[in-house]
């Protein structure tokens, strides 16, 4: 297919007249959802592209993030803000040390966000038809981005559990595979699921907000719902910031319960392991009141919003790219 320049919005010619589109309602534009005989393998390449850049151009500011939202830091890995936490890793544990555990994150980011934008698309899709009779609803694209989580995060939670055991301050891994083995020998298999409830908790409200607000600003930036890079991207940011800073208490409690804080959990007196959500929220709001449910909520937002912003317009860029290599092979039932 040749590319050639085009105006920064993007539609695609109809055959049907325009008596016939002005009858249509706004979602019905082949662009906005990839078409029905689009395979699955289309879906999940468009997803797959999109969450490996969502988590590897920001991943420097995750590792902050989870420093950040150590209950109880080490006084040289305490840090006011991103910038200082960035500057103070490079310069006292060397340039490579924020990109440490991207490379279980990439392993993990492709298949997850394949099956996450496959299931978010048949779902919202297949909802939309009964309830709004192929129109936008808002339900549909909460309970499409809910369900959607739950696959997403039964692949992405050990890769999670690995990626922030090594971004810790004195991480004990020498690696990816020792960690893995490490964990596996010393807490079991169960390990790397003890932060799954927790993850659920936090990632479907989190998609359910991230999913609706994209939506609802897509309405107001791009009610034509046509290829228009500045909106995706504009609206993926306000997606990110907002389900992020909403979510962050349920973040906090999570990176507890995947890195298993050996300090924390002595000045809480827990055993060897602290496991449940119930649990991980006591010994936060215990060792440092409401206020301890925000560490790390800058980081996070700051992560969040350009992350989601690629995240989106990469996407809508391959749910373009591939609908109009599509047409392009398939003659249009109008021109017939």
């Amino acid at each position: 297919m040749e590319l050639r320049s085009e105006p920064l919005v993007a539609t695609f010619d109809m055959a049907e007249s325009s008596e016939s589109r002005a009858q249509e309602p706004v979602d019905a534009d082949p662009y906005e959802s990839l078409p029905p005989t689009a395979s699955l393998t289309t879906h999940m390449t468009a997803g797959a592209v999109a969450g490996i850049l969502e988590h590897t151009v920001m991943y420097p500011v995750d590792s902050v993030k989870t420093r950040m939202q150590s209950l109880q830091p080490d006084p040289k890995a305490q840090y006011r803000n991103v910038y200082e936490g960035l500057h103070r890793i490079i310069r006292t544990e060397g340039v490579l040390r924020p990109l440490r555990g991207l490379n279980i994150t990439v392993l993990g980011a492709g298949p997850a966000h394949a099956l996450y934008f496959a299931c978010y698309e048949r779902v919202k899709r297949v909802l939309s038809d009964i309830i709004q009779n192929g129109g936008n609803s808002h339900l549909a694209n909460g309970v499409a981005g809910s369900l959607a989580t739950v696959l997403h995060d039964a692949v992405m939670n050990p890769a999670e559990v690995v990626k922030q055991r090594m971004q810790m301050y004195n991480s004990p891994y020498r690696g990816l595979w020792d960690c893995v083995r490490t964990v596996h020998r010393t807490e079991g298999l169960p390990a790397f699921y003890r932060s799954y409830s927790t993850q659920l908790a936090m990632n479907v409200p989190f998609q359910a907000v991230h999913f609706v607000t994209y939506e609802l600003t897509q309405e107001r930036l791009n009610p034509q719902r046509n290829y228009h890079p500045a909106s995706h991207i504009l609206s993926g940011a306000i997606a990110g910031a907002v389900s992020a800073a909403v979510t962050t208490p349920l973040d906090v409690c999570k990176t507890l319960l995947n890195t298993q804080e050996k300090t924390a959990l002595s000045s809480g007196h827990i055993g060897s392991h602290l496991s449940g959500m119930t649990n991980a929220f006591r010994t936060v709001y215990r060792l440092g009141g409401v206020a301890a449910f925000f560490k790390g909520v800058q980081a996070r937002v700051i992560y969040q919003m350009p992350s989601t912003a690629i995240a989106w317009s990469v996407y809508e860029f391959f749910k373009y790219f591939l609908t109009k290599q599509q047409q392009n092979r398939q003659p249009r039932v109008g021109s017939i």
